[in-house]
């Protein structure tokens, strides 16, 4: 399952016209689950241990990502949606809170009805309230973009769905998914191989001109899907915040005593 991943990636910049994308084909509906993650920096160090908790009721899936930070940070997105035919938002909550996160956020997205609110902290420490209406168009990625990565096939040269960046200036952009091809991993003695996802956001408008020119275009993510009949998350590399670190999430195996 940007930066992302994840995941709200990234926060608005400026001025422009919303971004289009399209909807995802279910190939491989979700259903219960309960993953087991770690997130660690690019050098290796574990900075947090993470749960991917789904349920299925009433014709929606409850998808929740939760890390729990060693320096008492918190990130935590539920997403609820439906799959029928295609991946539908219903709704989504993010949070993030702590000091592995330059600007506290609690941000509710309606995905029916394009409402959006975003509370968060300004430089001072104030805390603001933003309300809005946005048109968001179908398929929008918020707290899906790993259920959408299985989803689609690696033979697909270009997907790109919609996504709502919250912020002081929440806006909808867009994610531009490209295969990078195979990259070989193991379980156990067995030999795997992955594919490959670049993740690209791509800011419409004004903003997506000018943000490339002042370094404020988003840095590309990367995702890993084992392919086949169930397809599986790997693992990812992005940032989970707005100008924030890119982080590595992987899955994370139990350890047990050792044996009296």
């Amino acid at each position: 399952m940007k930066r992302r991943p994840a995941v709200w990636l990234l926060a608005a910049l400026a001025l422009g016209g919303p971004a289009l994308g399209e909807t995802v084909a279910v190939r491989h509906p979700e259903g219960l689950v309960h993953g087991f993650l770690v997130l660690r920096t690019l050098t290796g160090e574990t900075i947090a241990d993470g749960d991917l908790i789904q349920t299925s009721k009433d014709g929606q899936v409850t998808s929740r990502l939760l890390f729990r930070f060693r320096d008492g940070s918190l990130h935590d997105e539920t997403a609820v949606f439906t799959q029928n035919g295609t991946f539908r938002l219903v709704r989504d909550r993010l949070i993030q809170r702590g000091p592995s996160f330059a600007v506290p956020i609690d941000a509710s997205l309606d995905g029916a009805s394009g409402e959006i609110q975003v509370r968060y902290k300004d430089k001072k420490g104030a805390e603001k309230l933003v309300k809005e209406r946005l048109e968001v168009p179908p398929g929008v990625a918020n707290g899906m973009i790993f259920t959408l990565l299985k989803n689609i096939a690696p033979t697909t040269p270009e997907t790109v769905v919609p996504m709502v960046a919250a912020g002081p200036k929440p806006r909808v952009v867009s994610l531009v998914v490209t295969p990078a091809g195979e990259d070989a991993f193991t379980i156990g003695g067995s030999a795997r191989q992955a594919t490959h996802y670049v993740v690209k956001v791509k800011i419409g408008g004004i903003a997506g001109v000018v943000a490339p020119l002042i370094g404020k275009q988003p840095p590309d993510s990367h995702v890993w899907i084992l392919p086949g009949d169930a397809p599986a998350f790997v693992k990812s590399e992005g940032p989970l915040a707005p100008d924030g670190p890119i982080w590595r999430i992987e899955l994370l195996s139990p350890t047990y005593p050792a044996a009296r």
